[in-house]
């Protein structure tokens, strides 16, 4: 994919992770390889570049860390970062031992166009187990509002209430063991407005450390809603006693960008793009997050310097189909909580209505499907017999031979009461006492057919004493694509804040993993048929005229516009998202196209929302108004349009 530069206004970042080869207590060698890590980072539009802990010197010295003639050789290192970065708009985060008012400090050297930022020492001294640290070094915790004076530099910022601010961007720094610690230093750091944390490591493999580490750094960024760039120490070190993997990570809201492949034996950098933007509206809505700054009394010292170009190459793969998980075993664990999630949200419902009997509307498309499909598995979880789900097909206009077909047969194979009340003679009836042409197929010939359907499951419910089950999503929530007091109404929706890209997986995993063969290849024929509502007369081979993404546009665009604007991010944002996500499948004019019908959809159907029925939620997004969006139904959207 072409990389492409855009307007910082979108505030990404590039960070990396470095672990440059070293050899242990070889100042010149270290210091030239970092020289190359740097200029490898600038390659790929890298703005803030992470080294391992005591990378300058190597981490594993031992006893070499009290020679004077040694330390001294280690600032002459640093300042040789420093000279060649005179004239690089990059900011590093380099690790080497300092001395400070008579101790030692494992410190971290933030240097930026030839100049130390500041100076960060180790809060947290390991000295236990393997690490016998406090040998050397003495903890950081307690340094705060000093300052340091070099040969070379004087009245440098040092301790550990640093942050660096060139706005948006504002890093924090931790070393090491600060990660491990109860509350670790970052936590401060991110609640005094740090937004991406660096740590400088040296963390030696044992048997599953890595999966505890990676644990670490992505429920680090995630509490901390930052940016997380970890970098550890290498297979170059030492291995007297111990082995170093030079594990690198790039963490970013509770999930992992980017993972290197331990144990290289050449110099190894990761590289990713950070959504500082993406973090900031996270913060702003999680109310929760502030609130803690009130209990602390930790106080920082900015330190404000200015990169000088903000040109800028996504590193980050920008996902499709953001709701459904790219990996195929995440994917399918993913679809087994839902849909756990989905049944047991709806026995609760039965439970507490003390009802016995379900009843829907099933069409053959997806949506009843997976409705269906979880009343089944709720049944089964409740002791009910699966005959007291009565499923009612409602043939009209539109219904094919295919759909009616699959929901007859799955129906039958599922062992449901299966009942069909064909609605053709109401409807025609209907339009007979309403005055409207029959030929006339405009919105008032689609939703008789919708409040006919959703008639009949209402009365068939109050004379059987059942729940009405809806089967609408997600996506048609956002869009509105459904009839107001049609099937817009239920008593219970178990499909609420399922979007429609998720509706198709969550089917296939029910037909992989918890349905017979039979069953399976009914669902499989369903997942192949178009995406319809079926309430326009079908052609003359009886196949689907009234295609749902013909009129409306791709679902997999509007879930992804979905997505991207509950999150807070603006049109012109999404749209450079769906550039890249969808390269090579939709052009720009084609996505800028189904993007504003999107934006005009959502601000115009919230009023079906307001009156949505109760139902789960079972990921990040719901559209609830007793939940997560709270909307008027009279809202513009005109300052959200001319993008």
């Amino acid at each position: 994919m072409e990389n492409k530069t855009y307007s910082p206004k979108y505030d990404f970042i590039n960070v990396a992770a470095a672990c440059p080869v070293t050899n242990v207590c070889d100042i010149k060698f270290n210091v030239d390889n970092i020289k190359i890590s740097i200029l490898d980072a600038l390659k790929e539009n890298v703005k803030f570049i992470v080294f391992p802990e005591l990378s300058v010197t190597s981490y594993s010295c031992g006893d070499l860390f009290l020679n004077g003639s040694f330390l001294s050789k280690a600032m002459d290192g640093i300042e040789n970062i420093c000279l060649f970065s005179k004239d690089k708009d990059i900011l590093i985060a380099v690790g080497a031992p300092l001395i400070f008012k008579d101790s030692l400090y494992n410190a971290a050297f933030i240097i930026y166009e030839g100049k130390i930022l500041g100076i960060v020492p180790k809060s947290f001294v390991p000295n236990y187990s393997e690490f016998y640290e406090k040998r050397w070094f003495s903890e950081g915790l307690h340094i705060k509002n000093e300052e340091v004076n070099l040969n070379f530099q004087k009245n440098i910022p040092f301790g550990v209430d640093l942050i660096f601010n060139s706005y948006p961007f504002n890093f924090g720094i931790e070393v090491c063991e600060d990660l491990w610690v109860t509350i670790p230093p970052s936590s401060y750091l991110s609640l005094k407005g740090a937004n991406i944390i660096a740590n400088l490591s040296a963390s030696n493999e044992i048997v599953s450390k890595a999966s505890y580490r990676k644990d670490l750094v992505k429920s680090q960024s995630g509490r901390c809603v930052c940016g997380y760039v970890y970098s550890s120490a290498g297979v170059f070190e030492s291995s007297s006693d111990l082995l170093f993997s030079g594990h690198l990570l790039i963490g970013e809201n509770g999930s992992i960008l980017k993972e290197n492949e331990r144990f290289e034996r050449k110099g190894n950098i990761i590289v990713s793009s950070i959504d500082v933007d993406k973090l900031i509206k996270e913060r702003i809505k999680n109310t929760s997050f502030k609130d803690n700054e009130r209990n602390i009394s930790f106080h920082v010292r900015e330190i404000e310097f200015s990169f000088k170009n903000l040109d800028f190459k996504m590193n980050r793969s920008i996902e499709k189909h953001p709701f459904v998980p790219h990996n195929i075993n995440a994917r399918n664990d993913r679809c087994k909580e839902i849909f756990n999630i989905q049944s047991s949200a709806l026995a609760k419902r039965m439970i507490h209505t003390g009802l016995k009997k379900a009843v829907l509307g099933i069409s053959g498309g997806l949506d009843s499907t997976l409705a269906l499909l979880v009343i089944v598995k709720t049944f089964d979880l409740l002791n009910i017999n699966r005959e007291n789900i009565i499923a009612i097909t409602m043939p009209g206009f539109g219904t094919t031979d295919r759909t009616y077909n699959n929901a007859i047969n799955l129906c039958k194979k599922l062992g449901t009461d299966l009942r069909e009340v064909n609605i053709v003679t109401s409807c025609l009836q209907h339009f007979k006492d309403i005055n409207h042409d029959p030929n006339i197929h405009d919105i008032t010939y689609e939703n008789v057919q919708a409040r006919e359907r959703t008639q009949i499951l209402m009365d068939v419910a109050n004379k059987e004493g059942g729940i009405v089950i809806g089967t609408g999503d997600l996506s048609e929530l956002a869009l509105g694509w459904c009839t107001y007091n049609g099937d817009q109404m239920s008593m219970y929706s178990v499909n609420s804040s399922i979007p429609k890209t998720l509706v198709k997986f969550l089917v296939r995993y029910v037909s992989d993993e918890e349905v017979e063969e039979e069953i399976s290849n009914i669902l499989i024929d369903i997942l192949d048929t178009p995406v319809s509502p079926e309430l326009l007369p079908k052609d003359k081979e009886g196949k689907i005229v009234q295609k749902t993404e013909d009129i409306v546009g791709p679902y997999e665009l509007h879930d992804f516009f979905l997505y991207y604007f509950s999150k807070g991010f603006s049109p012109e944002k999404i749209l450079y998202l769906g550039e890249i996500a969808f390269e090579g499948v939709y052009g720009t004019e084609t996505i800028h196209k189904w993007l504003q019908l999107f934006i005009k959809r959502f601000f115009t159907q919230q009023f079906k929302r307001t009156a949505m029925p109760d139902g789960p939620k079972v990921g990040s997004i719901s559209l609830s108004p007793r939940g997560d969006w709270r909307m008027p139904s009279d809202a513009s959207f005109n300052s959200f349009l001319g993008f």
